[in-house]
């Protein structure tokens, strides 16, 4: 046996070993990872807001804290409120349901010519065993919902409480950065991080224009419709549609729909045809062209990092990928040479040399034969 073979066969485990504990550790920590990475947008959000008032004499840590505290405010007065309209809208859902059956309890006798009552309906579905089983599984899935939504606090205390401190703390973490690198190092980071706090900006920018726009839409339907509360509805769609991904439009369109059935089910119908025609508006036509003119990426690139932060994150990667992505190119566009492009007729589309084109042939092919006066070809031609 050589005599290296022993130290490789153990250099060989012990890489190994340290490799399966990072994956261990990485795995276990990538809630975390998660968390972090979306403290740190945030904080880039609140940067410019925080600097601002930090440029007029206000301590970074007080800036942070009014900025956080008015977010907080906006987002507790707006949830108190839509939480009201909501418990009302589904008091009347209550005490207008019998109405609602006795009504399509009658649209079915008549059509149909059955004899159904709504006193048989109720005993049936009371006894039947679908309901049984659905409220033992409910009672049986409340600790587990409990469990969720103090899991989803917590890590809404954790991103808070580490945004806060990006913001708070920028400077000191720039400093502390840049004081591992070179000084040549020194100037791309920070220009990097300059960048960074700009395409966030431009894509928190784009994204509120988008929630403006979308909740003026929804807004005149819902007025045109007489659904109430209309203004709180039109927040609700815009707010809801634009900053939570994936999920966003469904949630934004069912809440609406809710409160346009307890007035006319019909109406409910309406909404939902305007909710689907306007994401499709939004998504091919006003969502490309608001986000490559703040965040200044082609729109087959903006598509394609949400496609891919889906796919890599899921909703966060979703919400980030645009302005990661704005923020690379911008970055990397500082180091890409470029030459002056030849005047070639292919560069602009054109048809190079070679010989008319197709449909150049045709025109002259027709010309040729419906103007008699004009020579054909073989014929003696007047010169």
């Amino acid at each position: 046996m050589p005599r290296w073979l022993p130290r490789a066969m153990v250099l060989a485990l012990t890489l190994f070993a340290l490799f399966q504990l990072g994956s261990w550790v990485f795995h276990q920590l990538v809630g975390l990872l998660v968390n972090i990475l979306i403290a740190f947008f945030l904080a880039l959000a609140v940067e410019p807001a925080v600097s601002w008032m930090a440029a007029r004499g206000v301590r970074r840590g007080l800036g942070t804290f009014l900025v956080f505290l008015g977010v907080l405010i906006a987002a507790a007065g707006f949830v108190t409120l839509l939480g009201s309209m909501l418990a009302g809208q589904i008091i009347k859902i209550v005490e207008d349901f019998p109405d609602y059956l006795d009504s399509v309890i009658n649209w079915i006798n008549t059509h149909f010519h059955t004899e159904l009552r709504r006193v048989d309906i109720q005993e049936g579905l009371l006894r039947s065993d679908w309901l049984r089983n659905y409220v033992q599984n409910s009672a049986t899935g409340v600790l587990d919902v409990s469990t969720q939504v103090l899991g989803g606090l917590f890590q809404l205390l954790t991103v808070g409480l580490f945004s806060f401190y990006f913001a708070a703390d920028g400077p000191r973490l720039r400093r502390t950065v840049c004081s591992l690198l070179p000084p040549a190092r020194q100037a791309e980071v920070l220009r990097a991080w300059e960048i960074a706090v700009n395409k966030t900006g431009g894509y928190l920018y784009s994204r509120g224009l988008m929630a403006l726009v979308s909740g003026l839409a929804h807004y005149v339907l819902l007025e045109f419709l007489e659904v109430p509360y209309a203004p709180v509805l039109a927040v609700w769609v815009g707010l809801v549609s634009q900053f939570i991904p994936t999920i966003g439009t469904y949630l934004a369109g069912a809440l609406p729909m809710l409160i346009a059935f307890t007035v006319d089910p019909w109406y409910a119908l309406w909404v939902l045809i305007f909710v689907v025609v306007y994401q499709q508006f939004e998504n091919y036509v006003l969502q490309p062209k608001l986000t490559s003119k703040t965040v200044d990426i082609h729109p087959a690139v903006a598509f394609g990092s949400v496609v891919a932060g889906t796919a890599l994150l899921g909703a966060v990667g979703a919400l980030i990928a645009i302005p990661a992505v704005a923020t690379l190119q911008a970055f990397l566009g500082a180091y890409v040479r470029r030459y002056d492009v030849t005047d070639d007729p292919r560069v602009l589309g054109h048809r190079g040399p070679g010989g008319p084109g197709a449909l150049t042939r045709v025109r002259r092919l027709w010309a040729r034969r419906t103007d008699p006066q004009r020579p054909r070809d073989g014929d003696a031609g007047t010169p």
